[in-house]
């Protein structure tokens, strides 16, 4: 065996000298019906934050906002997104993770109520910000999800929920068109704001009811400062974090930019059929979604390698965009195939090392997906003006290769988490 950490399996790092499960865990307590429930509502979750995307300027003609001041509906989204990693996820640890689900998918159906009835910039704004704010249930999920899975099913529990994340954000574009194509941007909202109360309604009925969490009785402060000192105790913590920061802002790199070419001349595409390419990427994202099986029995560390390896490959089918665009659809598969592999892995490792710290330490990594996501967006509009597609495809190759240097330099080499299965 080798030094492979293996989800789930052993005694709980920081539980008990026994190696008794930490306080919440529910082995077992999850059917398939549930965990789908719970990728479902991390699909539409997910896709509230994306949905302003391709209806900027629609919002900006009904709302009177300039098209220099519009963008800052999709920043403001991601701050308020960022501020519910570090502020609410924690919670989980804290409160009643099933009440806590709950009351905010309801209060995200009022803020998507709020953006739809927008009757002027400043709500519409403010509006935004909450749905940011409440989107974060994401990762409440997950850590929920983990926490009540039998350990040798954890990391195939989280690759099925978060497959529902990475099917959100890449069909809440295309969904977002059809919508508004049909009657306008407010529909998308109103329409999203009823399905999230009704799936509000839904996991009330059927999340299980939890054991008193790790830190229930300590103060708020306290958690927040535990979240903090998570990094400095947990190295693979650090390390996962840094490639979320890296395979985001690849993956973002591509998404942020491609709409530029397909829809200039000579190609000319609809939103329509460049929002299929979202589909098409769906597939290999799905089609990653039991990476975290490998986790559970020890290959996360091969998994992590060749699927750094297969994103790196993923740019070159990618720039031949002027060439083929079955070449990029190929890419496409490459690339959603990869992040979705590492990122299910990712949680898996980090979720073994510390299962009592479920919440703190999937709401810690997601800040670092959040600032790769961002930092991806915005180079590559820069990458784009300056050089081209081809300036695009080796910025973001360039960010997969430093992924996969660090994996060989320095996270391959890594000694396993205490209390948790090697790779064979």
């Amino acid at each position: 065996m080798t030094n492979e950490t293996m989800a789930g399996v052993g005694p709980a790092r920081r539980g008990d000298k026994a190696g008794n499960k930490p306080k919440g865990a529910a082995e077992g307590a999850l059917s398939p019906a549930v965990v789908l429930l719970f990728a479902v509502a991390c699909g539409l979750s997910v896709a509230n934050i994306y949905f302003a995307q391709p209806l900027l300027d629609t919002m900006a003609r009904d709302l009177a906002i300039t098209p220099a001041v519009i963008g800052v509906v999709v920043t403001l989204t991601q701050i308020g997104y960022a501020f519910g990693l570090t502020l609410i996820v924690p919670l989980g640890d804290l409160w009643d993770r099933r009440r806590l689900i709950v009351g905010q998918t309801a209060l995200s159906a009022i803020a998507l109520a709020i953006v739809g009835t927008a009757p002027n910039a400043f709500v519409l704004l403010a509006g935004m910000v909450l749905v940011g704010l409440l989107a974060v249930v994401i990762q409440v999920l997950v850590a929920y999800a983990a926490t009540l899975a039998a350990p040798a099913d954890r990391g195939r529990t989280i690759g099925t929920v978060t497959s529902g994340v990475v099917s959100g954000i890449l069909l809440a574009r295309f969904a977002a068109g059809a919508l508004a194509d049909l009657g306008g941007w407010r529909v998308v909202y109103l329409t999203s704001a009823a399905l999230t109360l009704v799936l509000a309604a839904l996991l009330a009925r059927a999340l299980p009811r939890h054991a008193p969490q790790p830190m229930a009785g300590s103060s708020y402060a306290k958690l927040l400062r535990s979240t903090v000192a998570l990094f400095v105790e947990e190295r693979v913590l650090r390390e996962r974090a840094v490639f979320a920061l890296l395979i985001f802002a690849s993956f973002s790199v591509f998404w942020s930019s491609v709409v530029l070419p397909l829809a200039a001349p000579p190609l000319s595409l609809s939103h329509t059929t460049i929002g299929m390419l979202g589909v098409a990427g769906l597939a290999g994202a799905l089609a990653a979604r039991n990476s975290g099986q490998l986790a559970d029995r020890g290959w996360g560390q091969r998994t992590t390698g060749l699927s750094l390896l297969l994103m790196l490959a993923g740019w070159v089918p990618i720039a031949c965009l002027n060439t083929s665009l079955w070449l990029v659809v190929v890419g496409v598969l490459m690339i959603d195939f990869a992040v979705q592999a590492i990122h299910v892995t990712n949680q898996s490792l980090i979720v073994a090392a510390r299962p009592e710290a479920a919440s703190r330490l999937v709401g810690g990594y997601m800040v670092f997906y959040s600032i790769g996501t961002g930092f991806g967006a915005i180079s590559s509009t820069m990458a784009y003006a300056a050089a081209g597609w081809i300036g695009v495809c080796v910025l973001g190759a360039a960010i997969s290769a430093v992924a996969l240097l660090f994996w060989v330099i320095v996270v391959s080499r890594t000694p396993a988490p205490v209390g948790v299965c090697s790779e064979a």
